[in-house]
């Protein structure tokens, strides 16, 4: 346990010192177990395991454009993102890990205890276990803090999920090399630094009750905000059931503006992302060599609230959004959640609204602006800046068009349930939450 937020500094150095990785981008035809099928040019493992990347055709009446074609990685399985959490001194310390994962710009980040795929765990590659693990498989020892099926990044993944969890222990817990206890408090400090503090261990940590604090709602007062939380299920229920989200998988090779070759698959434009491959090496892993493809941006995202006090209480924008891979039409996002370069080739009415707002707030206004990545496992060099501005005048408490203000309380008690609050959108929360 570090006493101060400067020490965890000093040991994420150490363990990065200790641990050799090496990633190398690598032509698609020539990872080794992947192939592309000849008939659909579908990317997959020789063994049928872990994941595919396809081809997606969609079609909603909720998006800039209303048909479109692209990749996707088609993930069925679910894996668990847990954290243990244990009280020293009376304080809550949660268990994270300084782990490796090949997409990651610095290749080290603060992940959870456990960060697996349901092949990782099972051990489908036969390599090692994953530590910690049987605090989160029934049955298991301990208290249950949090546990709910969380989806993953839907204009990449399609229907993906994860289980996400907290779970709490009174027992002696050994500590492996790769691990520490940090409190809350601490983990608050570290949310500030540029790519450390892991997507992974932001969605869980979303979903914390508010027993353990936070900075900006921490729980307990879920109807205190402009809007009752019936109504706000209701506007929920009546976004999703009056849109239209049709998607049927196509052959990779047909994706119509995209080029499948042997050495990545892009856009024609150079606009959305790319699908590379890389050769890892990588100690402290399950397995300590393998190769994959990876989904790479082609640019930095914005992730954004809008905030406001509404007769004194804090409030967030938040939208109904639609995305290609969601699993049940729509989910709860951010005010604005996008890659603007994408969108530079659209007319100025199709930028997605309060981007602009966003973007050119007043740096007084700007009351958090940080840049952090986003699952390392599957996306290489995936980046987002992460922002809360506080609403100009000409904002709206009745927005319309899908957006709707609520407080983080509530924000918060609907991550506590599946299939209502997106990841990015999870992730912003927790900093906005704890970042001190």
């Amino acid at each position: 346990m570090f006493r101060h937020t400067s020490e965890v500094h000093g040991w994420y150095a150490e363990r990065r010192r200790a641990q050799r990785h090496v990633v190398t981008l690598t032509p698609l035809d020539r990872l080794d177990g992947w192939s592309f099928d000849p008939a659909t040019g579908d990317l997959r493992h020789a063994s049928g395991r872990f994941f595919t990347v396809e081809g997606l055709q969609v079609d909603t009446d909720h998006r800039e454009v209303d048909s479109w074609q692209q990749p996707i990685i088609v993930q069925p399985e679910s894996g668990i993102l847990g954290i243990l959490v244990k009280e020293f001194g009376g304080v809550p310390h949660f268990l994270l890990q300084a782990k490796m994962e090949p997409g990651n710009i610095n290749l080290l980040q603060l992940s959870p205890t456990v960060q697996a795929t349901r092949s990782n765990f099972t051990r489908v590659h036969r390599g090692g276990a994953v530590p910690y693990l049987d605090h989160f498989l029934a049955p298991r020892r301990g208290r249950v803090v949090f546990d709910s099926l969380q989806s993953e990044q839907g204009s990449w993944f399609l229907g993906k999920r994860n289980r996400n969890m907290v779970v709490e222990t009174t027992e002696d817990v050994p500590l492996r090399d790769d691990f520490c206890w940090l409190t809350l408090e601490q983990i608050g400090d570290l949310l500030s630094v540029e790519n450390l503090v892991n997507m992974d261990t932001r969605t869980v940590l979303s979903g914390l009750p508010g027993t353990y604090g936070g900075r900006f709602g921490g729980g307990g007062a879920e109807d205190r905000g402009l809007h009752r939380m019936a109504e706000l299920l209701s506007w929920f229920t009546e976004a999703k059931v009056g849109r239209r989200l049709e998607r049927r998988r196509v052959p990779l090779s047909k994706v119509e503006g995209w080029s499948v070759g042997g050495e990545r698959v892009e856009h024609e434009e150079g606009l959305y992302f790319s699908v590379v491959g890389v050769d890892v090496e990588a100690e402290g892993r399950e397995v300590s060599r393998w190769s994959q493809p990876m989904l790479a941006p082609a640019s930095r995202g914005v992730v954004a609230f809008l905030t406001r006090a509404v007769d004194g209480v804090p409030h967030v924008l938040v939208q109904a959004r639609t995305e290609a891979g969601s699993r049940d039409v729509l989910e709860i996002g951010p005010t604005v959640q996008c890659a603007p370069e994408n969108y530079r080739h659209l007319p100025a009415e199709l930028r997605p609204r309060f981007l602009d707002e966003v973007l050119g707030a007043a740096p007084s206004r700007v009351t958090l602006d940080v840049v952090h990545s986003e699952e390392g496992g599957r996306f290489h060099h995936a980046e987002n800046r992460y922002l809360v501005v506080e609403a100009g005048d000409d904002v709206p408490l009745d927005p319309g068009d899908d957006f709707v203000w609520m407080t983080p309380e509530q924000l918060g008690a609907l991550v506590r349930h599946s299939g209502y609050v997106n990841v990015e959108a999870r992730n912003l929360l927790t900093c906005l939450r704890y970042l001190r």
